[in-house]
């Protein structure tokens, strides 16, 4: 594997006595999507302000290179980064938005041009941003961190919000930079659509590294099982357990038995009398090795 475009280490944040990130360490590479999950609270954005050195650390380091991100000499060159779609300012188009950004590193509009063709908005350019669509800011801010054609790519929840179209376009837009060999990390809780387009994962819970590899060894080491749905959850959850099976329960009366086959599942309910209303196999897939790694915390 080719040199990290970024090398994450032992990076640490408290406020007022409490860690938040807690000794985390990990790589990204050139022509790779890391998906970086976690549920609510897991010090994910936190961890991201650090990278781009929008919060001291308290212990760590993230290096682009052999530098930090304030280190860099013209940082648009080396990171492009989205961590939140603003409107814009109200009077300017979105030519002019990223004019203005392009002015700040001696960028030539002739850029400017060539990416607002490649984001799709050439024909809105003259548009005001401020009257821009949620789709289409996306686009504009994609737009303002590719500028400086940097070899690294940070995106901070890029899914939200998103229609099923602009997924889609976000998904390619997605691969196709990494096809051209840039370094990209993205936040999402959006794991279905995580799954089509990452080829490595972080996954940090409570402010801890729990995992991180390709994806494809992450989720063929999840645990198969049975998904169910049953009129007593608790007595079958406890029948379950007792029977040395772990479970995880979800939507009230629905629950997942990790490493269960159906025959098993289905003898413990009938020795218990206990009814089951639906019962199927579950299959491994990022979803499942989410919850696997992180207990069943809500993402």
């Amino acid at each position: 594997m080719s040199e990290p475009s970024l090398v994450v280490e032992g990076l640490t944040k408290r406020y007022e006595g409490r860690t938040v990130v807690d000794a985390v360490s990990f790589e990204v590479h050139p022509g790779r999507v890391t998906g970086f999950v976690g549920p609510n609270g897991a010090g994910k954005t936190t961890l991201l302000l650090m990278v781009l050195g929008l919060a001291r650390p308290a212990a760590g380091t993230a290096r682009f290179g052999d530098k930090t991100y304030r280190e860099l000499p013209t940082p648009m060159r080396a990171v492009g980064a989205v961590l939140e779609i603003a409107k814009g300012h109200p009077g300017r188009s979105g030519r002019d938005e990223l004019r203005v950004m392009a002015a700040t590193h001696q960028i030539p509009d002739t850029r400017v041009d060539e990416l607002l063709e490649l984001v799709g908005l050439a024909g809105d350019a003259g548009r005001r941003s401020a009257e821009y669509s949620l789709g289409m800011r996306q686009r504009l801010a994609l737009a303002g961190a590719m500028l400086g054609d940097p070899p690294t790519l940070i995106l901070d929840e890029p899914l939200n919000g998103l229609d099923p179209q602009g997924i889609r376009w976000l998904r390619g837009f997605m691969t196709d930079r990494a096809a051209e060999g840039r370094a990209i990390l993205v936040s999402s809780h959006q794991l279905t659509e995580l799954q089509h387009v990452a080829t490595d994962m972080v996954v940090i819970d409570k402010g801890k590294l729990v995992a991180q590899g390709p994806i494809t060894s992450l989720v063929s080491g999840a645990q198969a099982g049975m998904w169910l749905r049953t009129t007593n959850p608790d007595g079958l959850q406890t029948a379950l357990e007792t029977a040395g099976l772990t479970v995880l329960r979800q939507d009230g009366d629905g629950m997942r038995v990790n490493g269960a086959t159906g025959e098993q599942v289905g003898r413990i309910a009938l020795e218990h009398g206990v009814v089951v209303t639906e019962l199927y196999p579950m299959v491994a897939n990022l979803e499942q090795t989410f919850f696997d790694l992180v207990g069943g915390s809500a993402s």
